[in-house]
């Protein structure tokens, strides 16, 4: 398995302690997220860097779809330098009721979906009411995506989402921009 299949394996496998967070304060979601609203592309507009997106060099989004069981389709994909587009197919599930914006994401194989570990937490943290712009993290800190329905954001709109994101302990100073 190439090292980019890793990292849509380990995507949203967020697992580890953070060092980086600028506050010890618990990290909440936001309080209520409309699966039907948040289904659909969404581009990667800037991340904290890890080890697993090293590889992908542009256009990285991800692609929501219901399934008939109520979890989520997830489809990430981005493009390697030499153009390829790397692909990789997970799953996501609510945690608590249908309007928590607590998610867990796995993109290891079906059959180690019964492991835990496999398993990683997905926390939308912010949102705006009208579903474009969203900010994606995990308990530690340690990892932190911005989203957009659109692979350009307004810059105010962005600023303003910097803001609340340090206000909630986030090391905004770490964000890199994801060209697409």
């Amino acid at each position: 398995m190439n090292s980019i299949k890793v990292f849509f394996i380990i995507l949203f496998g967020l697992f580890g302690q953070n060092v980086y967070a600028q506050s010890d304060a618990p990290l909440t979601s936001i309080p209520s997220l409309d699966v039907q609203k948040y289904l659909g592309r969404w581009y990667e507009i800037s991340k904290f860097p890890n080890s697993f997106q090293k590889k992908c060099v542009a256009k990285t989004s991800a692609e929501y779809e219901l399934n008939t069981d109520g979890s989520l389709r997830v489809l990430n994909q981005c493009q390697l330098a030499d153009g390829e587009m790397n692909q990789a197919i997970g799953q996501a599930k609510q945690i608590g009721d249908s309007h928590s914006a607590k998610l867990e994401v796995r993109f290891a194989p079906i059959w180690l979906s019964f492991l835990p570990f496999v398993w990683g937490d997905y926390w939308v943290i912010d949102l705006d009411e009208n579903y474009q712009l969203a900010a994606v993290s995990e308990p530690s800190k340690k990892y932190l995506w911005v989203l957009s329905r659109t692979p350009v954001v307004d810059e105010a709109k962005y600023s303003a989402l910097l803001k609340r994101l340090t206000a909630m302990g986030l090391d905004v100073s770490r964000l890199e921009k994801s060209p697409q």
